[in-house]
């Protein structure tokens, strides 16, 4: 494995981190030409679309600006009718997209606010958005209450539609965190079956919290000689983890689980191989495929990551995947999309889909209602593969999640997934109706595993 040798050079990358970051609220910058504030274009006949996500803050480097990249990418060659079949066709139901760019930095409260001036007063015909699982619980009731079609690409909480009844306006085109972490589970029984201890370090929020139940309460299932025997919850972007890695460390795990994204999460994985956890240790990170261009040899190889789903490094060699990574990487000079960018054009092309069929082609702006009556329960191709809207009454995604082991090549200089393993979505996905919990405790009970 390769370790960062002292504490200084561990500084010196956690520098380098840090102003990789600073680049993502620079690179905001680029995207200002399609930040609108003007309600009144909202009358020009074009399809309105609201994005939201990280585009400053500690999240925006390795989520939110990638994300945002692929919204202008995949809004450019639809508006130019460049993608292939299913996609051919130009906008969204011929219509032109525009789209309105929102910062998802500040909190639930503020995110709020900024949907209602995205709905109410700029007049977006959609919202595709969001990280944080704070604020889409925030977000879903507001939606469903303006009844504006709203599209999760990426926040993973198990409560959004536990919590939020039966939904008609909000979709999920990303999965489940209950998914990550039981593939998570099922994946350390074929890849680390002798591991018996088992710790954890999660953001202490809703996502973190959940993510964490999700995996302990699923190991007895598949490595029932596992215990769990240390659990950190450092607060959302802390940034620095020497006491919670210094209590880790002495708990000597085999596996160290963590749901951390974005910029904590490399942040973590540098402090962690500096502090020598991770050479007796294994970190599982289950948005770790996000860091796969920027882990270098700072993330010791036989890592275990994942994308949250068929997205990134996980996603099919298809004819779209195709298309978007050529013109990702074009963009982006010779940069693979990561897994948020791949999401974000997973919704996109869902909710084009959706609009598509309500619209019948005719050039006009379907009616948020008409494109939920067509997205709900709705099969489509992706960037992803085929996506299957069979949960939640229809409004939530059932796709396959891979996990696999991080190498970097130094010949390239890039980061490598090997070892990877595929579960199907019927695998690991709770059946409709069912709490994930329950189903979880129960040992998935009804799984279609191969």
């Amino acid at each position: 494995m390769n370790t960062i040798s002292s504490e200084k050079t561990a500084r010196t990358a956690i520098k380098d981190l840090a102003r990789n970051l600073t680049l993502g609220v620079a690179a905001a910058a680029l995207l200002a030409p399609f930040a609108v504030g003007n309600a009144a274009a909202a009358e020009n006949g074009k399809f309105r679309l609201g994005v939201v996500t990280f585009l400053s803050g500690p999240a925006a480097g390795p989520f939110g600006i990638p994300s945002a990249n692929a919204a202008k990418v995949i809004v450019d060659g639809l508006n130019k009718g460049e993608l292939p079949a299913p996609y051919n066709t130009k906008g969204i139901n011929g219509a032109e997209i525009e789209l309105v760019m929102i910062d998802e930095a500040g909190g639930a409260t503020k995110q709020v606010e900024e949907f209602r001036n995205l709905v109410q007063r700029q007049k977006v015909d959609a919202v595709v958005g969001y990280i944080s699982s704070g604020d889409c619980l925030a977000i879903a009731p507001v939606a469903e209450e303006l009844k504006a079609l709203t599209v999760f690409y990426d926040c993973g909480t198990s409560r959004l539609f536990d919590e939020n009844g039966k939904p008609e306006y909000v979709f999920r085109t990303g999965l489940d965190a209950a998914v990550d972490n039981i593939g998570a589970a099922k994946y350390l029984a074929t890849a680390k079956p002798d591991a018996t201890r088992i710790a954890g370090i999660q953001q202490n929020y809703a996502w973190g919290h959940d993510s964490w139940n999700d995996f302990t309460k699923a190991l007895p299932h598949t490595l029932p000689n596992a215990k769990v025997v240390e659990s950190q919850m450092p607060k959302v972007f802390q940034g620095q983890y020497g006491a919670e890695i210094s209590a880790l460390s002495v708990s000597r795990p085999d596996v160290v689980h963590s749901s951390f994204w974005g910029g904590d999460m490399e942040a973590f994985v540098l402090q962690a191989n500096a502090r020598g956890l991770l050479e007796d240790s294994v970190a599982l990170l289950t948005t770790g495929e996000s860091g796969i261009d920027r882990f270098k040899d700072q993330a010791p190889d036989g890592t275990i990551i994942s994308a949250r789903g068929p997205f990134g490094a996980f996603a099919p060699d298809n004819a779209l995947n195709g298309w978007f990574t050529k013109a990702y990487s074009a963009a982006q000079n010779g940069t693979a999309p990561t897994y948020p960018a791949t999401k974000m054009a997973h919704a996109i092309l869902g909710l084009k889909h959706a609009a598509d069929k309500a619209g019948g082609g005719d050039g006009s702006i379907p009616a948020p209602k008409a494109i939920a009556d067509t997205f709900k329960g709705a099969t489509f191709e992706s960037v992803s593969g085929t996506a299957n809207m069979a949960r939640a009454g229809g409004h939530q995604n059932v796709q396959d999640i891979g996990y696999g082991t991080y190498r970097y090549d130094p010949a390239t200089g890039k980061g490598v997934v090997e070892n990877v393993v595929t579960f199907s979505g019927e695998c690991v996905t709770p059946p409709d109706g069912t709490p994930s919990a329950e189903w979880i405790e129960a040992g998935f009970p009804g799984a279609k595993c191969d």
